[in-house]
This record gives structure tokens, C-alpha cells and sequence, in this order.
């Protein structure tokens, strides 16, 4: 589907932005040069188009299995992007049509890794819808890949739902009819395995992540760290202070 004006093209839920006017990727670092990074290939993690939510699910189970995450997933953490218009821009997408990979997805999601307790320099970030290096270092891809706009006035500013990935395992749930249209045809097909039940028996709780309003991000950091490893449905943090909260988390 495309509006009017052809400049928005909408894939099921997802919202990929086609202008004129395109700009070159900026160099970035090659995977050999990313410090922690797993001999994992991104092709060992199981995909599906659309199901960002599920195939980091997945993500954080797979580098838990082989080792190179802790075996519980202590030192992971899930991160919900959107905002309240459900509009948020992303560079270096792999579904994106253009030389710069902007996509405008309702949502998206991604692993953050912290390092400093492996004795590493930069924490990774895991985008398996990214062409990034997989992993990349946070700094790599919050200047590559979110841009921060640094105005939390301007339009399309990005909000972070950001868990702790020992909650999320135990406590997301999805039945999928997000995916589904009014007369239950599927927006994008569905992953092949079973839709994923939370361990108390829910069977959908995803609205519950992607859910954000501005006025409800803390400033208050204890209270940021505090409630990342307590808080269900994890913290909501602006993208102004995104690097400098995973700077605090595991001091």
C-alpha cells in the first residue's frame, strides 16, 4: 500500500519512507573489528520478516544456548523502539529501498549486550533487520543506524522501551493478530513455529511493549536502573540519553 503522494510505503505493519533525494551509507567498521564479537553468523538465527519481536526472542534464547550471552540472559536487554505516533525512523535497514537504508517502522527491536563485564570497550547491539555489522558496537549503531535527532521536540523523536531480558523470556507473549487485518487475512505470514505463550499462560501482551507516551520517560536514572530489573514491562528512556543510560547500568 502507498499514500497519495506515493512517498510511503506501508509492508503489513511496517512503514518503509521512499523519497527523491538519497544520501551514501557512512563507512563502518567491519565484524572482525567489533570487540566481544560471537563467531555466530547471522544466518544461524532464525528470521522472520516483520516478527522483530519474536526473532529477538529467539536472538536472546540462541546466544544464551551457545554461550555467548550468560546462560540466563542476565546480560542482555531487550529494546522496544517507537513513540506515540508509531513513526520512527531507522537508517541501514535491510528492507529498505534506499542507498541509505531508511526505513519508518511502527516499531522495531533489538538486543543491547553489555560488555564492561567481559572486560570489553563497547557494548554490542544485535539488529538482526540491520546491514550493520552484526553485532555492532552501541556507538556504531546509534550514529549509523538511530541517528538521534537530539530535540525531543521535533516530530518522529524515538522512545525506548528497554527490559531486561531474563523478564522478557519469561513474561512476553504474542498471538500474532497484530499481523492480521480486519477480515483476519495476514498482513505478513506468520513464523512457522507456535505463537509464543509467556510462562503464567498469557497469550498476548506485546501492546503492553509497544505502548509509549513521552510522559512517562523518567529522567531520574536510579530510577531507570532500578526498574530495568524490576519492572515487567522494563523502563522507558529518550533517545538523548540511551548511550549514557547503558553507561550506567552496569557500572
Amino acid at each position: 500500500m502507498a499514500d497519495g503522494d506515493g512517498l510511503l510505503e506501508i509492508q503489513g505493519r511496517k512503514r518503509t519512507t521512499q523519497t527523491a533525494s538519497v544520501s551514501l551509507p557512512a563507512p563502518v567498521p567491519s565484524p572482525s573489528m567489533v570487540p566481544g564479537a560471537s563467531s555466530l553468523d547471522i544466518f544461524s538465527f532464525t528470521h522472520t520478516p516483520n516478527y522483530c519481536e519474536e526473532n529477538v526472542y529467539l536472538l536472546c534464547k540462541k546466544l544464551c544456548e551457545v554461550g555467548a550471552a550468560d546462560p540466563v540472559g542476565a546480560d542482555l536487554f531487550v529494546v522496544f523502539i517507537s513513540n506515540e505516533e508509531k513513526m520512527v525512523p531507522l537508517w541501514h535497514q535491510k528492507a529498505s529501498i534506499r542507498n541509505d537504508g531508511l526505513v519508518l517502522w511502527d516499531y522495531h527491536v533489538i538486543c543491547i549486550q553489555p560488555q564492561s563485564r567481559r572486560g570489553k570497550v563497547f557494548d554490542l547491539v544485535w539488529d538482526l533487520d540491520s546491514s550493520l555489522p552484526f553485532p555492532s558496537p552501541i556507538n556504531v549503531y546509534f550514529s549509523e543506524a538511530i541517528q538521534p535527532m537530539y530535540s525531543p521536540n521535533l516530530v518522529n523523536s524515538r522512545l525506548f522501551r528497554v527490559v531486561h531480558a531474563p523478564l522478557f523470556l519469561r513474561c512476553f507473549s504474542s498471538d500474532r493478530s497484530h499481523m492480521k487485518d480486519d477480515l483476519g487475512n495476514w498482513l505478513a505470514l506468520p513464523p512457522k513455529y507456535e505463537p509464543i505463550t509467556s510462562e503464567d499462560g498469557t497469550k498476548n501482551n506485546l501492546d503492553k511493549y509497544i505502548h509509549m507516551r513521552a510522559a512517562d520517560v523518567s529522567a531520574n536514572i536510579q530510577d531507570l536502573v532500578h526498574g530495568v530489573f524490576s519492572n515487567e514491562y522494563g523502563v522507558l528512556v529518550g533517545e538523548t540519553m540511551m548511550e549514557w543510560f547503558f553507561s550506567q547500568i552496569h557500572q
